[in-house]
């Protein structure tokens, strides 16, 4: 089960990539907190997988439903996006 929840985080992640390449005008502050917030993801889905944990404690989950809702005004497409990811790492306990 982990393992499938890697695969989807990380499809997930390639979708974020793809929206945001698409996505025009999106805020330079959003922007760098998406990237933050994806190289925070990897890091953690890395080191879960080097120590065979299931849980740490980065907070990845709620940081991704915040920036959800303030992606859902001006980009709804990556908010939908965005609160799966959330939710798939809330499951996670990441």
């Amino acid at each position: 089960m982990a393992n499938e929840n890697v695969s989807i985080v990380k499809a997930h992640l390639k979708a974020l990539h793809r929206g945001l390449e698409e996505t025009e005008h999106v805020d330079d502050e959003l922007e760098i907190l998406l990237r933050q917030l994806d190289g925070d993801i990897k890091h953690a889905l890395e080191r879960q997988e080097e120590q065979n944990q299931d849980a740490n404690t980065y907070g990845l989950a709620s940081r991704t439903q915040e920036l959800a809702a303030r992606f859902a005004l001006k980009h709804p497409h990556l908010q939908l996006t965005l609160v799966e990811l959330g939710n798939i790492l809330n499951t996670m306990g990441i």
